[in-house]
């Protein structure tokens, strides 16, 4: 049994569905309890990290474990989170991080991650730690403008990230939490190679067959916006990424290739597997 937590989400659910995939039997935990696929294989969870007593069912029996923490995590006592997979006997613990916890371990935003992995790798688990860096799927939050208006607002629109898809990160955690092969090692996830949100709306305008407007926003405007659903720390935090990514946050890593044996997925592949999310 493999539990996965934040099973329902852009992760998550690709991660089930790949685990089931390899004929492994899912324990999906959310808040909700819901399972995001409907298979025999797959059973729906209801537990909070918030409350790591809540998660003692879900992982009862389970040899390996997909750790997904909201935000940075800061406001959870994960030591305990960690200590209740390993007394229900999980031997192996993939976490998903971020490679700001390298870049801005120092940070406020970063540096519950980077104290996270620590504890990880502390734990005494065959561990392995999943660094990806910007998410193809943040463009998600431009869908409501680009149905409305045909516009994506943003800010930074020259400024190149490689940006990674979650459904490669979910096959790269279901390899390190079933493949020999992967305890102790440090992966690095991004895209095959730095997009910038103007030639991200281009690749969108593409896989929908109409023409997109890039409206560039200010850091100001982009803040003020963020604040309405995130953290202040987080929000200065990821603009700072965004906005003065350093060389190591705008470099493509080979880790995806590595281990899955195939080139990353490029924003233009999400684009256009994600087109529905954005048509009118």
């Amino acid at each position: 049994m493999i539990v996965v937590t934040g099973a329902t989400g852009n992760i998550g659910r690709p991660l089930v569905a790949e685990l089931v995939r390899r004929g492994h039997d899912v324990t999906a935990v959310s808040r909700a309890g819901t399972a995001p696929l409907d298979d025999p294989r797959v059973r729906g969870e209801r537990a909070d990290l918030a409350d790591p007593d809540s998660l003692s069912a879900a992982v009862a029996g389970a040899e390996a474990m997909f750790l997904l923490v909201p935000g940075s995590g800061e406001h959870l006592d994960t030591e305990r989170i960690i200590g209740t997979a390993a007394d229900a006997g999980v031997r192996r613990l993939v976490l998903l991080s971020s490679l700001g916890a390298a870049t801005r371990s120092g940070s406020v935003s970063h540096g519950p991650l980077a104290q996270l992995e620590k504890l990880v790798q502390g734990s005494g688990l065959d561990w392995t730690v999943l660094r990806p860096g910007d998410f193809a799927s943040n463009a998600f939050a431009w869908a409501p403008s680009v149905r409305a208006e045909r516009t994506v607002h943003a800010p930074f629109g020259d400024v190149a990230l490689p940006a990674v898809d979650p459904s490669d990160i979910a096959e790269v955690a279901a390899a390190a939490l079933v493949d020999d092969g992967h305890a102790g090692r440090t992966y690095a996830l991004t895209g095959p190679a730095a997009v910038s949100p103007r030639d991200r709306t281009q690749a969108l305008a593409e896989a929908l067959g109409v023409p997109l407007t890039f409206a560039e926003l200010t850091r100001e405007e982009a803040r003020a916006g963020m604040l309405a659903y995130i953290p202040e720390h987080v929000v200065d935090g990821t603009l700072a990424i965004l906005g003065e990514p350093l060389p190591e946050e705008q470099a493509v890593s080979p880790d995806i290739e590595t281990v899955l044996g195939r080139p990353a997925r490029s924003f233009a592949d999400w684009a256009r597997r994600n087109a529905a999310a954005f048509a009118a």
